[in-house]
């Protein structure tokens, strides 16, 4: 025992095992050290069992021929393409749906969330059966009913529903319309509808900084909105007003030309709309039922209508409860469109699945599976935490 000579009370020198911090972080070497050694054993053994098995590996397989064909892509793909760009359209098609289904859910489980609170006795009960019948019967179920509909509930192509003067066709493979044949004054119409997006939302900031400052309402949704529509017409006036268009046809036993939304595209993106809007609707109804009563009060006390009180002071101050759950909705969406090799619908998992058969290497394959959905879900998470800053209460 070693005795301070300038203070009173005695210094007990601690072994290092019986010191916490220490131990802490032993245990945390060894920790990691087992899970590092666990980790090297199972690659080791993996990749000694797969070269035993004579199947190849590394993602040199991803520059050769495809070799097959996918029913519905947003860029160009033929069976000739590569496994690289097999792979990119099946992203792609997920994100379309996901983005899409996204929108779709967002709007539709708020209409639902506030027609649940509504004083229509009759109105708030559709809401909340709508609500329960969807949130407790399996998403599978649902996909699996909505594409029989949409499948079966439609004529053969030979006799699709002709409307629009027959330049749109409905049929059991689809809804076929007319597009604009490509042009390259089209990339600068892209250019514009998303500088007209820029447009719109440095008019709402000005707008919401001028309504703070003098209380003057400026309609900026509808001045924004129009922005998105003129901006891309001026540019596609100044472009010359290409006006080439692509018109579906009846050859042989379908439709060549112009563009399809294919029943399986449909069905997924209405049964994930349709599911998880029930989700959101609890979330909306929620977040404003936790307001207190006082805020419905003081917007009818100044003489703000039911739709007013709602759109500028109530959902303002809910999404604050709204938005974090709603990053969970959202992620949802995108990990659950996953499910669309069920009806068919060529996603991500369905040209992996494809990709695994024809070539064996399932792990690269499920690698880049998992690299994409996370991806994917970091980035959404990232923007709605970016966005739950924003609209945060902020201390003066």
């Amino acid at each position: 025992m070693a005795v301070d000579t300038i203070g009173s009370l005695p210094q007990t020198r601690v072994a290092p095992w019986n010191n916490p911090v220490i131990r802490g972080w032993v245990f945390q070497i060894v920790v990691v050290g087992l899970v590092g050694g666990l980790a090297w054993y199972l690659v080791s053994n993996t990749m000694a069992n797969l070269e035993k098995a004579k199947i190849a590996t590394g993602f040199d397989f991803l520059g050769r021929e495809a070799g097959f064909e996918i029913g519905d892509t947003m860029i160009e793909y033929s069976p000739a393409s590569t496994y690289a760009r097999a792979i990119w359209v099946g992203i792609l098609n997920t994100l379309r749906v996901a983005v899409i289904g996204i929108i779709l859910t967002t709007i539709l489980g708020t209409l639902i969330g506030i027609g649940r609170l509504s004083p229509n006795w009759l109105l708030a009960k559709i809401c909340e059966w709508y609500v329960e019948i969807f949130r407790n019967v399996p998403l599978l179920l649902w996909l699996f009913l909505f594409y029989k509909l949409v499948s079966e509930a439609f004529p053969g192509p030979r006799q699709a529903i002709r409307m629009l003067g027959d330049s749109v066709f409905l049929s059991n493979r689809g809804l076929y319309f007319p597009i604009p044949v490509a042009d390259p004054v089209h990339k600068w119409i892209g250019a514009g509808f998303l500088l007209g997006i820029v447009g719109a939302w440095a008019l709402h900031r000005w707008a919401k900084a001028r309504q703070a400052a003098t209380g003057q309402q400026f309609p900026s949704i509808l001045a924004g909105l129009g922005l998105i529509i003129v901006v891309p017409f001026l540019v596609w006036l100044i472009g010359g007003a290409p006006a080439k268009m692509s018109w579906p046809e009846l050859k042989g036993f379908n439709f060549q030309g112009g563009l399809v939304i294919q029943p399986e595209f449909t069905a997924l993106l209405v049964g994930l709309t349709l599911y998880t809007a029930a989700f959101v609707a609890e979330i909306v109804r929620s977040g404003i039922l936790a307001l207190h009563k006082g805020q419905s009060e003081a917007a009818a006390a100044i003489g703000l209508s039911r739709g007013q009180a709602m759109r500028l002071v109530l959902l303002p101050q809910a999404l604050r409860v709204i938005v974090p759950p709603m990053t969970s909705v959202f992620l949802n969406i995108t990990k659950n469109s996953s499910l669309a090799i069920a009806i068919g619908y060529p996603d991500l998992v369905a040209s992996i699945n494809v990709t695994i058969n024809q070539t064996g290497q399932a792990i690269e394959n499920i690698l880049i599976i998992m690299a994409a959905y996370l991806t994917v879900s970091l980035s959404i998470s990232a923007f709605m935490n970016w966005y739950n800053k924003q609209i945060a209460m902020k201390e003066r």
